[in-house]
């Protein structure tokens, strides 16, 4: 209610109010004035209805309400020292239970609860001397005093670490998990932990999910092989090839003469011929001692598929039991070409069959201010979908312009592509919490902008829906690349640019196990190719559609961003993978393996009557309820779980849905090599056919006309529209193509927009308050093939 809408308070009312303090200090038993007091203060009608009738057992008997009084007090003290923010969240349950937990590091001794702990400290002292002179008071042990992080490991009452927990010289206790290995940070805070037993210290022995036998292709600076993040189970390295194609032309790597007119290699290049294996012979990186002097792949590929336990600090990546392919396409400074990015997709696809590479992720971005549909880099990914494979990609770290303002319509290529999953950048700050999370700053935001100009000489905007979901990407820690062949192992280029990223808390610098910190959506899309990862464990039948779909709906909304900002919301491993699991496995290989049709509203449970899992997870002890937001069509917004106990024809990769567009993609391969090796993917008018099916809820008429100010459409809060979903529209008959026209255009972008050239937009939408949409990107993190750019500080990541 506005203060101008407060009904008045009468004469003694206002007068308490004033005098809170004075009542307080002049009466300080007086529990009556206290409550009524509180009941001011709270400045709530319905809230002083509902005390006033204990106030007045409280007028006739206030020795009990003074003892009642006393005994809160109590309680609420012991409370508040067992919830410190500096006590461990799988702690502070412990120390307060009816009776002990059967875990190995609480015990009952002579009838007293005992923990073993860890206490990090913050002191001066390199000793540690007065925190164990206390430790010792408190009737407690102390096992080991570290070195690589100024901690002690103790053994400690449970009625006494809340005391420890309030010293000054104690930044945290968390429970001393013998022989276990606990979550690392980004394991925790995106529910990955939740989903596999993180109690071990052999990788091979994870029981859950871990991405087993999954391929992830890192398409970036190289992979630093020999860190031990990347070692696997036989001291072997987890990256299991490496190609480059940074090393030479593009003329020499197929072996002939470099800027000369006249020769044509393309018809040789047939998997068989000498031609190839030239070319293969020139990429083939094997281990190179300088796998990755930029230092960004690396911690790229370690956030989505690193192993961490090696350190104080645990950088587990999300999926750290899957392959890692290092397809090297950025030079030591973080730039490369185009062409290089091409061919290295062209690898990939080539060789994924035999190499079980289901992943491919892209952080990097291009200079296009072209359509999805003709953007080279773009189409490529939209033929590497119709492959099978899922491509993630990082949306840009251009949501900021040059001026400070938030900038729309800023998704770089190839994020602008709708067949890819495009992840946006969220910042944890500094907590396993969900609660606090929100989006970075320089997260790129939506509708997509490139364009054409049509036959009629109008240029026309993409103005696609993105980026798909938001991802951990502000400051995560992971391995320090280093150049081996250099004496004692030079640091990567990045951590010699900026030294703070090198400053990561309780972390040992040693060689191939040092560590840094990184920010930025390239490190948000690794997060998300690990729960890919994941997903596809759980269920190996899943299609790139069906993965993104699956992402949205088990994605948590986050408050106060709108759909331009967060896509459908912030990544939900736990929720993913459940979900994932309960679908059945084999439409992967009706379409993609077979080539098949699978008939629309097939029912993809496994049995009848099955159900599909609660659509909600807990995470970190904290509920998190699924968005239940999905993005279709490029522009539509649907939701249901028809989505996911029917087949829905657009979760064929083979068909490109965008707006008034339905394309069907057909991969034509080299011929006399058993539709093994592909040649090209070609494109062509899709038959009349459903899309969608009866059952699924359309939320486009809630969501409405975009418009910033009005915070609709696509700038509607992603929350608001997830609390509605029980009033969208079900549709009746689901969506059919006739002549390759939609029916409905979904959300309808109808108001002006303001570009950074100062050109008005009629068919746009509006941007006010100084906001405004910029169309150049460039390739690389830095946003700039010019070194030295200040836009590449911002690996170093917000506050």
């Amino acid at each position: 209610m506005a203060s101008a809408e407060r009904p008045k308070r009468s004469l003694r009312t206002r007068h308490l109010h004033a005098n809170w303090v004075t009542c307080t200090e002049a009466h300080p038993t007086c529990i009556e004035v206290l409550l009524r007091c509180f009941v001011i203060r709270t400045r709530s009608d319905s809230l002083m209805a509902s005390l006033s009738r204990f106030i007045v057992i409280i007028e006739r008997s206030a020795r009990q309400a003074l003892l009642s009084a006393a005994l809160l007090a109590t309680a609420l003290s012991a409370s508040a020292q067992n919830n410190s923010t500096k006590i461990a969240r799988d702690l502070q349950p412990v120390l307060t239970a009816a009776t002990t937990p059967a875990i190995n590091w609480a015990r009952d001794i002579n009838g007293r609860r005992f923990v073993k702990v860890l206490i990090v400290s913050n002191s001066d002292d390199a000793e540690l001397a007065a925190l164990r002179s206390a430790v010792m008071s408190a009737g407690g042990s102390i096992y080991y005093r570290y070195s690589s992080v100024l901690a002690l490991a103790a053994l400690v009452p449970a009625d006494k670490v809340g005391g420890l927990a309030a010293r000054s010289d104690v930044q945290s206790i968390s429970p001393n998990r013998l022989m276990t290995r606990s979550a690392s940070t980004i394991e925790s805070v995106t529910g990955t932990a939740a989903i596999r037993n993180t109690g071990t210290t052999s990788y091979s022995s994870i029981s859950g999910y871990s991405g087993k036998g999954i391929g992830i292709a890192v398409l970036d600076s190289g992979i630093s092989w020999q860190h031990a993040n990347f070692v696997g189970d036989g001291g072997e390295s987890r990256v299991r090839e490496s190609v480059n194609f940074t090393k030479v032309g593009d003329a020499v790597r197929a072996g002939v003469t470099d800027w000369t007119p006249g020769i044509d290699v393309s018809a040789t290049l047939n998997p068989a011929s000498p031609t190839m294996q030239t070319y293969l012979g020139k990429i083939q990186n094997g281990f190179a001692p300088k796998a990755d002097r930029y230092g960004h792949g690396s911690h790229v590929a370690a956030v989505a598929a690193g192993r961490g336990t090696y350190q104080a600090v645990d950088t587990t990546g999300i999926a750290p039991n899957a392959n890692l392919f290092d397809v090297r396409v950025l030079d030591d400074n973080g730039y490369g070409q185009l062409s290089d990015v091409l061919a290295g997709l062209d690898w990939v696809l080539y060789y994924g069959k035999f190499k079980n590479i289901r992943i491919i992720n892209i952080s990097l971005g291009a200079d296009s201010t072209e359509s999805y549909e003709t953007d080279p880099l773009a189409r490529a990914v939209r033929n590497a979908v119709a492959q099978g494979m899922v491509v993630v990609v990082a949306a840009g770290n251009f949501g900021v312009n040059a001026a400070g303002q938030q900038a729309y319509g800023t998704i770089s290529s190839p994020g602008h592509e709708p067949s890819a999953l495009t992840v946006g950048a969220v910042n944890l700050k500094g907590t396993i919490s969900r609660k606090d999370d929100v989006v970075t700053n320089f997260s790129s935001r939506g509708p997509t902008r490139g364009s054409r100009v049509d036959a009629s000489g109008v240029r026309q905007y993409d103005q696609i829906i993105k980026p798909d979901l938001v991802a951990p990407g502000n400051k995560i820690v992971g391995p320090l690349a280093e150049d081996t062949a250099a004496a004692g192992g030079a640091w990567n280029s990045l951590a010699s640019r900026y030294a703070d990223l090198s400053k990561v808390s309780g972390a040992t610098q040693t060689q191939d196990r040092s560590l840094m910190m990184l920010s930025g959506t390239s490190v948000a899309a690794p997060v998300v190719s690990g729960a890919v990862a994941l997903m596809l464990e759980a269920n190996a039948g899943l299609t790139p559609p069906m993965v993104k779909a699956i992402l949205q709906y088990t994605a948590q909304v986050l408050p106060n961003a709108n759909l331009a900002q967060q896509g459908a919301g912030l990544l939900n491993v736990d929720g993913a993978v459940r979900l994932a699991a309960a679908i059945r496995n084999d439409m992967y290989r009706r379409v993609v393996t077979d080539g098949g049709t699978i008939p629309a509203g097939e029912s993809l449970l496994w049995w009848s009557g099955a159900t599909l899992p609660a659509p909600s997870s807990v995470i970190n002890g904290e509920t998190v309820p699924w968005g239940r937001l999905v993005f279709a069509g490029g522009n539509r917004i649907v939701t249901g779980e028809a989505l996911f106990k029917q087949w829905q024809p657009w979760y064929d990769p083979r068909i490109q849905w965008v707006r008034k567009s339905v394309k069907k993609l057909t991969v034509r391969y080299w011929p006399n090599t058993g539709n093994t090796y592909p040649m090209a993917v070609m494109s062509a008018p899709a038959p009349n056919m459903p899309l969608m099916t009866p059952g699924v809820v359309s939320m486009v008429e809630l969501a409405g006309n975009s418009s910033l100010t009005g915070k609709t459409g696509l700038f509607i809060p992603a929350a608001t529209l997830s609390s509605w979903l029980s009033s969208g529209r079900t549709l009746a008959q689901g969506i059919v193509i006739s002549e390759g026209i939609v029916i409905s255009e979904g959300i309808v972008i109808s108001e002006g927009i303001v570009i950074s050239e100062g050109l008005v937009i009629s068919e746009g939408l509006v941007i006010s308050e100084g906001i405004v949409i910029s169309e150049g990107l460039v390739i690389s993190e830095a946003g700039t093939t010019k070194p030295g750019n200040p836009r590449e500080k911002l690996v170093t990541g917000e506050p």
